[in-house]
């Protein structure tokens, strides 16, 4: 039975944070003790790069240069209070099909069975047009009730009036409104603080 997770308090005044292990298989997920938060996008969005900023941490994601490199759910225990679980990246072409086959095989069994989920954040790069396995991901999501947070990343790549054409853009494309979605910036920060906020409505 999982408790109610004030995130700011945790990530501010938590120096508890590590990397715990990496499942290749349910049959190795942890046991579900804490509330779990996942973080999905395609090959190089900068999953990594959100994470460690939400973390206050310069690496502890490892950025990779190779898209398709993460090849496992690799899970973070922040504060022993909750877990932040990276998916493997999607949508790299060069990736083996038997390989993305059995990636989609274990993350969609673990999205749809993990009891202890609250929330999976779907990062979309702000700079392009809405990308068709990105809006697959969303509307399968949305037919299993699993709860979701569309987060746009790279705001910084886009001056004020970009910005805005950009998020008119993908907001009509995935058919949400601004109050269910996240701009955010892994350089600079913006955006964190709602991001925040936004993911402890999923954790009360």
């Amino acid at each position: 039975m999982t408790t109610p997770v004030a995130l700011e308090k945790i990530l501010a005044a938590s120096h508890d944070i590590h990397f715990v292990t990496s499942v290749f298989n349910v049959s190795q997920l942890p046991a579900p003790e804490y509330p779990e938060i996942a973080f999905a996008g395609r090959s190089n969005v900068g999953k990594s790069s959100l994470i460690n900023r939400l973390l206050n941490r310069q690496s502890l994601v490892k950025v990779s240069a190779r898209p398709g490199k993460t090849q496992s759910l690799n899970y973070f225990l922040v504060g022993e209070a909750l877990y932040l679980v990276d998916l493997p990246g999607y949508g790299y072409a060069k990736v083996p099909k038997k390989m993305q086959a059995e990636w989609q095989g274990l993350i969609s069994e673990y999205l749809e069975n993990r009891a202890t989920l609250r929330c999976v954040v779907v990062i979309v790069d702000l700079r392009h047009s809405t990308k068709p396995q990105d809006l697959e991901l969303l509307n399968w999501l949305r037919s299993k009730d699993i709860p979701c947070l569309l987060v746009y990343t790279k705001r910084d790549k886009l001056k004020a009036n970009e910005c805005s054409r950009q998020t008119a853009i993908l907001d009509a494309g995935f058919g949400v409104t601004p109050a269910e979605r996240v701009l955010f910036s892994a350089k600079t920060g913006d955006g964190k603080e709602k991001l925040i906020l936004a993911l402890e409505k999923y954790l009360q």
